[in-house]
């Protein structure tokens, strides 16, 4: 039975209400996190947001039953949670010096990236098509760059938010593997589990009491994590990962329009044009047949 068919395509409007309910959540997300970025660090934000989720997913847990967290793909489950709390860490540096519109779009051009990972993991080469999604959305990269506009040089924001993207291929590629084997609250779990055991290092060495101001912020964005997790295991129940993909980038609309009200950050027109090509491009790169589909919201 086709992907597609798999789901009734009746509940097509369910799905996307719900897909995009949850990239809400993850611009929700990355505005807590670059609001509270004046009072704590990355590594702290970072563990406290899969910490928190990890407490308010539990129940979920439990109910599943032990026998079907246990997992026997640990090193998979490694690479996954590595990576993918790589790019919320590379992610919530970057927000610190560029625009919110500009770290979540390219935190979130993991489809550009992730037929390179495939190619250098698994050696499956890009067809042709494939390529020329990739280099429209390069081309995106490149004008949000702007290499004409000084300012933007000198910032490592936007490097820093590239290899967020980066990670985050990495860490859904292998995502994508596990989802051919093992349950996704298996896998949820052990990324949730994972995740604030391996940053822990990182946020006890750079701890500063958080004020009350910031432990808002902090729960705020564990709770919107496993709110995001929830809904996209919900989307996923209503329609196909690959029809619901175009709505990711729901979350850079959201970003723009949460960055424009709270911190007056108005993109001009080059990165305005970056960010359509960047979103095409990844929109394209997940609409071909045999296209790896995987849930982008961790």
């Amino acid at each position: 039975m086709s992907e597609a068919a798999a789901v009734p395509a009746k509940h097509l409007g369910r799905g996307i209400v719900l897909i995009i309910l949850a990239f809400f959540c993850l611009a929700l997300i990355s505005a807590f996190a670059k609001a509270v970025a004046p009072d704590v660090s990355s590594g702290v934000i970072v563990f406290f947001q899969y910490a928190i989720s990890l407490v308010v997913l539990m129940p979920w847990f439990v109910r599943v039953g032990v026998r079907n967290l246990r997992t026997h793909k640990l090193k998979l489950q490694l690479v996954w949670s590595i990576f993918g709390l790589g790019s919320q860490f590379l992610l919530f540096v970057a927000l610190t010096t560029i625009p919110l519109l500009d770290a979540s779009l390219l935190a979130n051009a993991s489809p550009l990236f992730i037929p390179l990972v495939v190619w250098v993991w698994q050696k499956e080469r890009p067809d042709a098509w494939l390529a020329f999604t990739l280099l429209l959305g390069f081309v995106g990269i490149v004008l949000i760059l702007q290499p004409g506009g000084a300012s933007r040089i000198v910032s490592l924001g936007t490097p820093i938010a590239i290899a967020a993207g980066v990670c985050s291929a990495i860490g859904l590629t292998a995502a994508g593997l596990l989802q051919k084997t093992e349950l996704v609250p298996r896998t949820l779990f052990w990324y949730f589990l994972l995740s604030p055991l391996l940053v822990s290092p990182i946020s006890f060495a750079t701890w500063t009491m958080p004020t009350p101001r910031a432990w808002l912020y902090l729960l705020l964005i564990g709770v919107c994590m496993a709110a995001a997790q929830l809904l996209t295991v919900l989307a996923y129940t209503q329609a196909s990962p690959s029809r619901l993909a175009p709505f990711n980038y729901s979350v850079v609309v959201f970003s723009a329009l949460i960055g424009w009200v709270v911190w007056n950050e108005v993109p001009n027109l080059l990165t305005l044009a970056g960010a359509v090509l960047v979103a095409v491009g990844g929109i394209l790169s997940t609409q071909r047949p045999g296209a790896l589909h995987i849930d982008q919201s961790t």
